[in-house]
């Protein structure tokens, strides 16, 4: 049923490593920043992998007192850009973990 003899042994073996690894995958992940611009850079915001947004960069051009909205909708969608590229860094590195298998409930 599980390849013979020590079969589930050796798939639970598999698993506690491959859980390992993803653990060790996430802890540099939190270390690792992505950028996402928007605007033709009007607001460009740097993200780490736990999400946590390190900096906020507004071009002064787009600061316009009478318009405040397009700017908040700017740096709405510049946050937004970036936490979908820490998705997709996320996705990759977690994808080399398990050889491209795809686990229920994981990223």
């Amino acid at each position: 049923m599980f390849g013979g003899k020590g079969g589930l042994g050796n798939l639970m073996k598999q698993a506690q490593q491959m859980q390992e690894k993803m653990q060790k995958m996430q802890e540099e992940l939190k270390t690792k920043t992505v950028d996402a611009s928007v605007g033709g850079g009007a607001v460009t915001i740097v993200m780490n992998g736990e999400k946590i947004v390190q900096s906020v960069k507004i071009d002064p051009s787009v600061v316009d007192t009478d318009d405040m909205e397009m700017l908040e909708d700017l740096v709405l969608s510049a946050v937004n850009a970036a936490g979908q590229k820490v998705d997709d860094m996320m996705a990759q590195e977690m994808s080399k973990v398990t050889g491209g298998m795809k686990l229920p409930g994981m990223f």
